[in-house]
């Protein structure tokens, strides 16, 4: 740039020429200020990500704030302001309450008794007789405890001619030649799949009980069962969610160091896939090195009805078919205009971004309202026929209004566009009952498999994230279905080398057990397990 004297010595005489550089300069200064107010954006809302609560939960009178100057809404909000209350002062919100300790929790009485010579009247000097106890409860904790099952065979020969030697047979074991019982190779796939526990922790806490067990054997023993073991259980949930008729779908990266033709720092995709209530939740894994559309392709290959995903161009490439009905997630929207409003700072003004938020939040007040009162299918359409309906016209002219003069290249501007490039899928939930308004139970559903991410880093190899997919699909399963992982999977991996036919392997599925599988594994008693 020439310096300021030498550009001002510089300038022509003509006026038009002028008019011409002051417009010139006045349009770069804009752009100039744009891409500052972008960058300023962006600052703010990484400041608010990484300092700052990652609830996307807003004041409510602040989101109204400004809203619309309607006379409705005032009088709604007269017409919900609670009364004063003239009974006893509420308790104080944040006061901690002790919840009473599960019932089926096995108890152990301490009796604690006066010594003989307290039991003494201190007034008339007769005898303390018991009128009644003073119960209070404490948790105790006993740590792992470790046994060995030994599996004695009974051997049987004939006394006369000393052949025909019989051997009881071992029952199937879980992992044949392996010294790992159904119950220890529960405990290793809860602690790696359910806890997040990586296997080099696990190897040192068995090490401080007086176990030595190489994390290798530990990573083989979990390979092993998540690649063949349970596959006959994953084949049948997939058969039964491709049948279901409603299904979610999301996807997070994964890293495999060892994978052919690949470099270790090239990142690959867990898919996770859930059947949509109200049947019972399936809930699936699946690994490939593609973000492609071709693996959901291969994933939904049969599949006929709703699938629910994100704005994510490879789903809607897949739901372009006939068979399959797109349905968009209004959690993606409201959660752009969440940034938005974070990014603007908590000193500015509400303006477009609040108005947005606010707006998609009283849509999320009709879920609310249809889930405290547990509603049916048919119940919950018939509530956003009325509820629902109003506000989305609401929300498509105030749309209409704002995206015009709204920059697009703000945060504001870009919630504003995925609203209006995502709307037809984003009100298909309003037909079916069945529906939910976001993808977001698929989204809790992938949260176990990032949290352990963060603690075991990578899967070395592509087996073990075959694996990995196969374990997380069978505990999440049976997490939403009300198992404890742990008794579920000893329970199953005690039953599961027997199966020979179909019916026996269904009735090991989550979805055709009672969630009872809540107690302890009874003790051995007299060297008999």
């Amino acid at each position: 740039m020439k310096p300021l004297s030498k550009s001002l010595a510089e300038l022509p005489d003509d006026v038009a020429v002028l008019q011409e550089m002051v417009r010139s300069f006045a349009a770069e200064n804009q752009r100039w200020q744009i891409r500052y107010e972008s960058l300023q954006e962006q600052v703010r809302l990484l400041l608010a990500k990484r300092f700052g609560p990652s609830s996307e939960r807003h004041d409510s009178s602040q989101l109204q704030l400004g809203l619309f100057n309607e006379a409705e809404v005032e009088t709604t909000s007269a017409e919900e302001e609670p009364e004063a209350e003239t009974g006893p002062e509420p308790r104080r919100r944040g006061r901690p309450v002790r919840k009473p300790l599960p019932p089926e929790l096995p108890r152990e009485e301490v009796i604690h008794e006066l010594p003989v010579e307290e039991r003494v009247c201190g007034e008339d000097g007769s005898d303390l007789v018991e009128i009644g106890r003073e119960i209070s409860e404490q948790l105790d904790i006993v740590p792992a405890q470790v046994r060995v099952i030994r599996n004695v065979r009974i051997k049987y020969g004939c006394p006369r001619c000393q052949e025909g030697v019989k051997t009881t047979p071992l029952p199937p074991q879980p992992l044949p030649k392996s010294m790992a019982s159904a119950g220890m190779l529960a405990y290793v796939l809860t602690s790696k799949y359910a806890d997040g526990l990586p296997l080099y922790r696990m190897e040192g806490m068995l090490k401080r009980i007086g176990v030595e067990i190489p994390r290798s054997t530990l990573a083989s023993w979990a390979v092993k069962a998540g690649t063949g073991l349970v596959q006959p259980l994953i084949n049948l949930m997939q058969e039964r969610a491709l049948a279901s008729g409603y299904i979610q779908m999301d996807e997070t990266p994964v890293q495999v160091l060892k994978e052919p033709g690949r470099k270790p720092t090239t990142k690959s995709t867990m898919w996770v896939w859930k059947t949509g209530p109200p049947a019972k939740p399936i809930i699936l894994f699946d690994y490939d090195p593609s973000r492609s559309q071709s693996v959901p392709e291969r994933l939904l290959m049969g599949f006929k009805g709703y699938l629910q995903t994100d704005g994510y161009s490879g789903y809607l490439a897949v739901a372009a078919t006939p068979d399959i009905t797109s349905v968009g997630c209004f959690a993606h929207a409201r959660r752009k205009f969440d940034e938005a409003v974070k990014s603007a700072g908590k000193k500015a003004k509400p303006g477009v971004a609040h108005e947005g938020l606010a707006l998609i939040q009283e849509l999320y007040r009709v879920e609310r309202q249809a889930k405290e009162a547990e509603m049916t299918p048919h119940q919950r359409y018939a509530l956003r026929r009325e509820l629902a309906v109003p506000i989305l016209e609401r929300l498509h002219t105030w749309l209409h209004e704002n995206l015009p003069r709204t920059l697009p290249s703000g945060a504001t501007g870009k919630a504003l566009g995925y609203l209006h490039g995502q709307w037809e899928r984003l009100i298909r939930y309003l037909e079916d009952g069945r529906l939910e308004i976001d993808n977001n139970l698929t989204e809790n559903a992938i949260r176990p498999f990032v949290v352990g991410r963060k603690g075991w880093l990578f899967s070395d190899t592509v087996s073990g994230a075959k694996a990995s997919a196969n374990i997380y699909g069978l505990i999440e399963t049976a997490k939403a279905n009300g198992h404890e992982p742990y008794h579920y999977l000893r329970y199953v991996l005690e039953r599961l080398p027997a199966c020979q036919t179909v019916e026996a392997f269904e009735a090991l599925l989550p979805i055709n057990l009672p969630p009872m599988l809540t107690q302890p594994p009874p003790p051995m008693q007299d060297g008999v397990a």
